[in-house]
């Protein structure tokens, strides 16, 4: 006898929540948005697909190769699957909410997808959440943005939270005056820095760059060293801007600096930072800031963060109780029913007199108009 097995087969990188996990995916996604609305954040909700121009044309970096594609049969136009929220708020920002008063404060939540996953990861859809702070990228934003990525993970109920800050900018800025560099060799330069590769660097004609391999780790020793290093006074400005926010934290996060790290930075402008949390693989999410292309040629500075927390969801899920429910035997009273979900029981309620509240894994039966524990 021949099964047909195909058909009960999800494609790679894409999985079902059972129970459990969506119930945590539930309390994850309303611990931040509530987290996000207490800070003035207004929720916006963008479509799943649009024209593929929209998406690719809105910030630097954006990588089109990355996304799911498709005609429209209508326009006949190139159709692209979302693969990252941010560039749709950007969309808003610079076209139905122009002429709001800035700073405008966002926020998000939905599912994107990529054709394939990121690194060693094979997940091709993810849960995006984020809030952006449109018109503003100074130290009082970035400062803003940070702490509440911070209190949005803690509100779901991440712990030993670490942020780690980089300065996406750093090779442009020194390479412009204080340590020159050809316009050819910046990209390795960058290239070999993002490698944390000193024989590569001193090859690519970044010398004078070999001390940033060294400006890594805890927050103190990290900035002490790399304001060592900036003898010139290029960074002068950055460094006292990351002095600041990492003050701003205070003891609510283990702070870390590299300020070389490129990778995943695609847009981001004088400021980018990464969020992990214990027990967690891999980061939980980034941000920082940007600019979005709109009308005018130099666009809008905007500051902002993402966070994916599907690796969190799924540790919270193992620890997930589904709660006490009621079973209503058959026949039961049902405005007594009705009274006790009104104060907050589940209730699960018999389809036929042979219907047991053991098998259906209730922990309490209606007798008479009490809960009786089982």
């Amino acid at each position: 006898m021949h099964h047909d097995t195909d058909r009960d087969l999800l494609p790679e990188g894409l999985g079902d929540r059972l129970p459990a996990q969506a119930a945590a995916a539930g309390r994850v996604r309303r611990a931040m948005t509530d987290a996000f609305a207490s800070h003035g954040y207004a929720r916006v909700e963008t479509p799943t697909i649009e024209f593929e121009k929209s998406m690719a044309s809105r910030m630097v970096g954006v990588k089109p190769r990355r996304m799911f594609r498709l005609v429209d049969p209508i326009s006949l136009r190139t159709l692209s699957l979302r693969s990252d929220i941010t560039v749709q708020i950007g969309r808003i920002a610079a076209t139905s909410l122009a002429a709001r008063p800035r700073p405008l404060r966002l926020c998000y939540c939905g599912q994107v997808l990529t054709i394939k996953g990121d690194g060693l990861d094979p997940t091709r859809e993810r849960l995006q959440l984020g809030a952006e702070l449109i018109g503003n990228d100074s130290v009082a934003a970035a400062a803003e943005i940070v702490a509440l990525a911070i209190e949005a993970l803690e509100a779901a109920g991440a712990t030993g939270i670490s942020i780690d800050f980089t300065l996406p900018d750093l090779v442009d800025t020194l390479a412009a005056e204080a340590l020159p560099l050809p316009p050819s060799q910046i990209e390795a330069v960058r290239r070999e820095l993002d490698a944390k590769d000193a024989g590569g660097l001193v090859d690519a004609g970044g010398q004078a760059y070999l001390p940033l391999l060294y400006a890594i780790g805890p927050f103190e020793d990290a900035i002490a060293r790399l304001a060592a290093f900036d003898a010139g006074g290029a960074l002068a400005s950055r460094i006292a801007a990351l002095r600041e926010i990492a003050g701003r934290i205070g003891g609510r996060a283990r702070v870390t600096l590299d300020p070389s790290e490129r990778h995943g930075f695609e847009y981001q402008s004088w400021l980018g930072f990464t969020i992990y949390a214990a027990g967690v693989q891999g980061a939980l999410g980034r941000g920082g800031t940007y600019r979005i292309l709109g009308e005018a040629a130099e666009g809008e500075v905007a500051t902002g963060f993402s966070l994916y927390p599907d690796r969190l969801i799924d540790l919270l899920s193992e620890t997930t109780d589904e709660g006490a429910s009621l079973f209503l035997p058959w026949g039961h009273d049902t405005e007594t029913a009705a009274r006790l979900r009104a104060i907050g029981w589940r209730t699960v309620a018999a389809l036929s007199p042979e219907d047991d509240a053991l098998t259906l894994g209730c922990s309490h039966q209606l007798t008479g108009a009490e809960a009786v524990p089982l």
